[in-house]
């Protein structure tokens, strides 16, 4: 999804999240009150990111999914999507402990932090490019809130496109590309991966090897620079 240039996200102190009731985005605020008055015992609200602040690697995604993290409150929790992804993690060690969908499971991140893109649920799963741009702020609070950042996996083009709008940088100048690993100007690194969703495994666009080959690949780059060190 190619993102319309948009004015600077608006500047917010290191590691700002939105309130429970942020306004920003009317129609997201709509379904927000639409799902919290169907359904009364979800989280129903931005989901907070997840994982230590002095990570070296963050995991930005696309937007909670309605019956996932907007239910549980914990990213890629409560529905399909975090099968891959945490099972991964845990496969290579970056989380400890067993995914069961919930997030009073007890699971743990090590060394890996988790954010979306979008806090809020957007209907049909799909935040508009405006929603997106308003929320931008926040990954930029997020990555200012990691001194120890030094590398971000990016979910899917829309996530991939938010980081490079957080950091001030024009699309154009990366293109996403599965497996991907660029270096920006400040060193960091953009990592790509096909997002982890029900729609991407199922239609085999991203295979468990896939992505898999993608996070190992990203995470011995990791390993080799804390060598370096």
């Amino acid at each position: 999804m190619r993102q319309p240039a948009g004015p600077a996200p608006p500047a917010l102190p290191p590691g700002a999240a939105p309130a429970r009731d942020c306004p920003m985005c009317p129609r997201l605020v709509a379904y927000r009150e639409a799902n919290r008055a169907a359904h009364p015992a979800w989280h129903n609200a931005p989901v907070p990111s997840w994982g230590p602040r002095d990570a070296p690697l963050l995991v930005l995604g696309l937007a909670p999914g309605v019956r996932g993290a907007n239910r549980t409150g914990r990213p890629f929790t409560g529905d399909y999507a975090g099968r891959l992804l945490y099972g991964t993690l845990l496969h290579f060690g970056v989380a400890r402990g067993e995914f069961r969908e919930d997030p009073n499971d007890g699971m743990e991140l090590l060394g890996c932090r988790i954010a979306n893109a979008v806090r809020c649920v957007p209907p049909e799963n799909l935040p508009t490019p405006a929603e997106i741009r308003t929320c931008n702020g926040f990954v930029q609070a997020e990555l200012a809130a990691m001194p120890k950042l030094r590398a971000v996996l990016a979910l899917g083009v829309v996530a991939h496109t938010a980081l490079l709008r957080a950091k001030g940088i024009p699309a154009s100048r990366f293109a996403f590309a599965h497996g991907a690993v660029h270096t920006l100007p400040d060193g960091l690194w953009l990592a790509d991966s096909y997002h982890v969703s029900r729609y991407n495994t199922s239609t085999r666009r991203l295979t468990t090897e896939m992505f898999e080959g993608a996070v190992s690949a990203l995470l011995a780059r990791l390993d080799g620079a804390a060598r370096a060190g």
